[in-house]
C-alpha cells in the first residue's frame, strides 16, 4: 500500500517570489490559482476607476488607489492573497509616507472588481461577500457588457448604478462621485 504525501502549500513569500519570475494569479488557502491576463476593455474599465478614485483621493490625502492587482494578504497559515483590480487604504491605516513593497495585510475599505470574459456572475457575488466578509466596508463590480457597477456595501447591501447614474463613495469616501456611463466608453 502506498501513501500520497499532502501537497505543499504555498506562502504568501512563495507567491511574491513566484510573481518576480512570471507567475500571474492568487492564492487561495494555499493553493496557486494561475489567471491570465483579462484583456483591454477590463483594463479599461479597472484604469478609469482607478484614476476617478485617485483624482478624488490623492489631492485630499485621504490614502493610497491601488492597481494592477496588488496582492492583499486576507488570511494566514495556509496564506490567501486575492488580487483586486483596484484598491483603496486609507491613510489612517497606512500612512501616505510609509512604503509598503510586500503584499498588503491590511485590508482595504475600498475594493473594484471588473468582471473578465470569463467570469460569472456568482463567481463575482461569491468575490464581494468574500470581501465584505474579511472587512472591505464596499466593493464595486463592474459589468462591462450591462453598462453597470454593483456596489455591495457591509451594512447597506446591494446598489445598482446604471449608466445614467452617479457612483456614489458612501461613507467609505464621503463626496465621491462619477459618472458610470463614461467608465465603459472606449
Amino acid at each position: 500500500m502506498t501513501t500520497q504525501s499532502p501537497a505543499k502549500l504555498v506562502t504568501a513569500d512563495d507567491l511574491m517570489q513566484l510573481s518576480a519570475d512570471g507567475f500571474h494569479g492568487e492564492l487561495i488557502r494555499g493553493v496557486l490559482c494561475e489567471s491570465m491576463p483579462p484583456g483591454v476593455e477590463h483594463a479599461q474599465i479597472a484604469a478609469e476607476l482607478a484614476r476617478e478614485l485617485g483624482n478624488f483621493v490623492k489631492p485630499r490625502r485621504l490614502g493610497r488607489i491601488l492597481a494592477g492587482d496588488p496582492g492583499i494578504n486576507i488570511e494566514r497559515d495556509p496564506d490567501t492573497v486575492r488580487a483586486p483590480d483596484v484598491a483603496f487604504i486609507s491613510a489612517s491605516q497606512l500612512p501616505l509616507e510609509q512604503r509598503n513593497p510586500a503584499y498588503s495585510d491590511l485590508i482595504p475599505e475600498l475594493i473594484v472588481e471588473v468582471k473578465s470574459p470569463n467570469d460569472s456572475r456568482d463567481r463575482l457575488n461569491d468575490k464581494a461577500e468574500m470581501w465584505l466578509r474579511h472587512g472591505v466596508r464596499l466593493v464595486w463590480v463592474a459589468f462591462p457588457e450591462q453598462r453597470i457597477v454593483e456596489a455591495h456595501h457591509a451594512e447597506r447591501g446591494v446598489v445598482v448604478y446604471r449608466e445614467g447614474d452617479e457612483l456614489d463613495g458612501l461613507d467609505v469616501l464621503p463626496g465621491f462621485s462619477c459618472p458610470v456611463g463614461p467608465l465603459f466608453e472606449a
